[in-house]
C-alpha cells in the first residue's frame, strides 16, 4: 500500500513521525506500508524490491553514556571504533532497547532517521550518498519512505562521516 504522509490516519507512519513530516513541510512524502513487519534491513529491501544498501538503518549507540544516532546503509555494519574516534568518546556501545525507545520514541526495527522524541547528535555514513534514493523506517516496522540521501541527511541534521566497518 502506498500513501502520502498527509493521509496520517492510514499512512502507516507512526503519529510522532507524521507530525515531524508536517513540521518539516514533507506532508506529501510517500509512505509504503507492508502487512508484514520489516524489522531488518534485509526484510525491508525484499519488501520494497530494492538493493540492501538502499536501506537506511537508524541505529542508536551510547557514546560515554550519551545517545547518538548513526545512519548506515543496510548492507554495512557500523565500526564502533570509528564512531568512538569521530566523537572523541572514551567508550561507544550499542544502546539497549529501552534507551532506544526513551531517546527516539520508537522501538528498534522502526526508528526513523528524524522526528525523534529527544534531539541527539546524528552521524550519517557516506555510503548512503552513493544512491539516488534510500528507504528508511517511518516510525514502525510496517512502514517505510523513500528520500534522496542528501535530503535525508539534511532533515536528520546529520554530519557525513566514514564509520562503515571495512571488510578485509
Amino acid at each position: 500500500m502506498t500513501t502520502t504522509a498527509s493521509d496520517t490516519e492510514d499512512s502507516g507512519a507512526h503519529p510522532r513521525f507524521a507530525e515531524a513530516l508536517r513540521e518539516l513541510g514533507l506532508e506529501g512524502l510517500e509512505i509504503r506500508r507492508f502487512p508484514d513487519a520489516t524489522r531488518t534491513a534485509a526484510e525491508a529491501a525484499a519488501a520494497i524490491g530494492c538493493e540492501l544498501s538502499q536501506i537506511c538503518k537508524s541505529l542508536i549507540f551510547a557514546a560515554d553514556g550519551v545517545p547518538v544516532l548513526v545512519l548506515m546503509d543496510g548492507a554495512s555494519r557500523v565500526d564502533v571504533e570509528l564512531v568512538r574516534q569521530e566523537l572523541g568518546a572514551d567508550k561507544v556501545t550499542r544502546a539497549k532497547a529501552d534507551v532506544v525507545r526513551e531517546t527516539t520514541g520508537y522501538a528498534i526495527g522502526g526508528v526513523p532517521p528524524f522526528g525523534h522524541r529527544n534531539r541527539t547528535r546524528v552521524l550519517a555514513d557516506r555510503s548512503l550518498l552513493e544512491h539516488d534514493v534510500v528507504w528508511a523506517a517511518a516510525g514502525n516496522p510496517h512502514a517505510v519512505f523513500p528520500m534522496e540521501p542528501k535530503d535525508l541527511v539534511a532533515h536528520a541534521g546529520a554530519t557525513v562521516v566514514d564509520v562503515r566497518e571495512r571488510t578485509s
